[in-house]
């Protein structure tokens, strides 16, 4: 039996099992708070009567401050048990969003926003850095396309059922919902968990300050900081106007948002899946590929489509997310062998942050070249593909670099 086949034939623990469960849907709960802002979009804006501009600036608010929070932790993420840091920071997101569930202006959303980018922009490094340190590489794959399945579910039951209720009532309660789901979990956590500190038997730089700065310079990770910033536009720069092009631009009714959600979430769930053991199996940068080549077509049709039915629209979708997922799971997976085990709280520290602070740019860039004249088609949606498929081209060639650099004979 090769290494190959060995690394992907190790089996999970029950407790393992737990693990990925519980981070799994800790995931589930932040992309809900993250993505539920661009369905609500086309309520939000004519409630709180701001322009494109403006909503484009409320979803960057927290791209922004979990940039500087995630920075501002880096020095730290290593010198603490990782349980405990997953308490303090997801404690801190769910008392955020119960501030947007609150927010009656524009001025408090954004202020809510900013409150829970501090805290949630943290919690996805130390996934990850819990990730890295309880599962070896060869079954990383796996872990994170099951871990990234709940981007599929939040689509799945969090925005249908957001959207719903926010058409049903008004665009608040699905803030209440992720506060009555998040604060279980928080328990479970707290009386279930390990704790995750094997980490802090190794040596380490004597400041927090010295840790940050030796991390972030380290030249073996210039690479993979930059990829991981480029890999955050899409998502940041075509979700949040994605309701409103295709209530505006495709034709089809706000009621038809749950169901294009629900359907290409549905189909994701499953593909998840498959896709991180096909990481496992054919090899990361393989999959990368596919995952960038799909992307690529389907950006390309998605931002230049007219008119269309809702068959088409969900198909678009289900490929679009396919694409997305093939080069969300690998890159997570390879990324998690560069950094040393001293500095990985550091290293995805840094990268979440530089992957906010890019997708705020991005957001607001967004916001910039779309133009939108008395609740009529967008305009530019287009631009806005041209720029993501560019993106995607150089996150590749990066991708081929950090392959090269870090994979071993049968790992790859």
């Amino acid at each position: 039996m090769d290494t190959a086949t060995a690394m992907e034939n190790l089996t999970f623990t029950p407790y393992q099992k737990f693990v990925i469960a519980i981070l799994a849907f800790l995931q589930f709960t932040l992309i809900i708070d993250f993505m539920i802002i661009s369905p609500l979009g086309a309520i939000v804006m004519p409630a709180l009567q701001i322009t494109p501009r403006q909503f484009g600036w409320a979803v960057s608010s927290y791209a922004f401050s979990a940039a500087i929070s995630g920075l501002l932790a880096a020095g730290f993420a290593d010198r603490f048990d990782r349980k405990r840091l997953l308490l303090f920071f997801y404690g801190g997101f769910i008392l955020g969003t119960a501030l947007c569930a609150l927010a009656d202006s524009y001025r408090l959303l954004v202020l809510a926003r900013i409150v829970t980018g501090l805290f949630g922009g943290v919690i996805g490094s130390v996934v990850m850095a819990i990730a890295t340190d309880l599962f070896p590489l060869g079954m990383r794959g796996r872990v994170m396309g099951f871990i990234q399945t709940a981007f599929a579910a939040s689509q799945v039951l969090g925005l249908p059922a957001g959207v719903y209720f926010a058409n049903l009532w008004n665009w608040h309660l699905p803030f209440i919902a992720i506060v009555v789901i998040a604060l279980p979990a928080w328990i479970v956590i707290l009386l279930s968990m390990k704790p995750v500190d094997a980490h802090l038997t190794v040596p380490q730089e004597h400041g927090a300050w010295t840790h940050l700065l030796r991390t972030l310079f380290e030249p073996r990770y210039t690479m993979a900081f930059a990829t991981t910033a480029l890999l955050a536009t899409g998502g940041y720069m075509l979700m949040p106007f994605g309701s409103a092009f295709t209530v505006h631009n495709v034709g089809l009714s706000f009621g038809d948002l749950p169901t294009i959600y629900f359907v290409s979430g549905l189909c994701t769930v499953f593909t998840g899946p498959l896709i991180g053991k096909a990481t496992d199996h054919f090899g990361k940068l393989r999959i990368f590929f596919f995952g960038t080549s799909v992307t690529l077509v389907m950006v390309a049709i998605w931002t230049n489509l007219g008119a269309a039915g809702l068959i088409t629209v969900i198909i678009i979708n289900v490929l679009l997310f396919v694409g997305i997922f093939s080069r969300m799971i690998p890159a997570q997976a390879l990324m998690t062998a560069v950094p040393d085990i001293a500095r990985r709280g550091a290293f995805n520290a840094i990268g979440a942050s530089l992957q906010q602070f890019s997708g705020g740019i991005a957001s607001v860039i967004a916001g910039v070249i779309i133009v939108q004249d008395d609740g009529g088609p967008l305009q530019h949606f287009n631009w806005l593909g041209y720029i993501v498929m560019t993106t995607a081209v150089i996150s590749l060639l990066l991708m081929r670099a950090i392959h090269r650099q870090v994979t071993k004979p049968g790992l790859g």
